[in-house]
């Protein structure tokens, strides 16, 4: 009786090591990917989100996560950096990282503090209602709150070496000792009390653009003149530079060099 063949199994190995190369292949690329420096990772990431465009084009407005948002760019002609330069990814990488700082949701209408990403840096807006106050009611004195907020605040300005605006916007009926004080007056007053406190902490005066105070003219939409939450700085944080930025590099006073400030529980 002839014997029966065997089946014949000599192409299996072959389709699994092609997997298995190809899983290596794989692997190191994405750790050589991950060894090259921030503009080869910036390129990279841009190309694969849009393979069809160069990783170069410039990119404009904010992440898709912040599309209502308008930019915040520098039209004064510098010659600083454009925002096709600004990684957005890593903006939104620094949000993420202030919320999470200052121990709040990034998705509570109600929160004391909102993040924009614009497409040259971070829109900071700083509630002073609700149950975390940047200020004490109708005054330009700090809470404890406020205090961390401008701490950890100053740290990461001071780290990526942010330009600023201020803006001071304050609701009507401002209750105060003081004859004459109005709304214009806090709201300007308060303006003045953020760049003191970031000046304190780290940040160089030659950072600051612009300080403005807008009374009550601007209330938010939606909210009555004088609802406590239309008491609120904010603060554009623009990555562009100008040619007074050297003057970062000179001699300054000693300042508290602490790191970010952790809010009590």
């Amino acid at each position: 009786m002839a014997k029966k063949k065997e089946a014949h199994h000599g192409g299996a190995w072959k389709v699994a090591f092609a997997d298995f190369m190809t899983a290596m292949m794989a692997l190191f690329l994405v750790l050589w990917i991950s060894a090259q420096d921030q503009e080869i990772l910036i390129a990279t990431s841009q190309y694969f989100q849009s393979p069809f465009n160069s990783p170069l084009d410039n990119t404009s407005g904010v992440l898709p996560f912040q599309s209502n948002t308008t930019p915040q760019g520098d039209d004064s002609g510098s010659s600083g950096k454009s925002p096709a330069a600004i990684d957005l990814n890593a903006m939104q990488a620094l949000a993420r990282e202030f919320y999470r700082l200052l121990n709040v949701s990034e998705t509570d209408p109600n929160n004391p503090i909102k993040v924009e990403v614009t497409s040259d840096g971070l829109r900071v807006t700083l509630f002073s209602g609700g149950s975390q106050p940047l200020f004490v009611r109708d005054s330009a004195a700090f809470t404890e709150w406020g205090d961390v907020v401008m701490q950890n605040l100053a740290w990461l300005i001071d780290r990526q070496k942010f330009r600023i605006v201020v803006e001071g916007y304050s609701r009507a009926g401002v209750a105060s000792p003081r004859e004459g004080y109005t709304d214009w007056d806090l709201s300007t007053d308060q303006v003045q009390a953020v760049r003191r406190s970031l000046n304190y902490y780290a940040v160089d005066m030659s950072r600051f653009d612009r300080l403005s105070g807008f009374g009550s003219t601007r209330p938010l939409p939606g909210e009555q003149p004088d609802a406590a939450r239309n008491q609120r700085i904010v603060m554009s944080l623009s990555m562009t530079s100008r040619p007074s930025d050297a003057r970062d590099h000179q001699q300054e006073p000693a300042r508290p060099t602490n790191g970010p400030s952790v809010p009590a529980p």
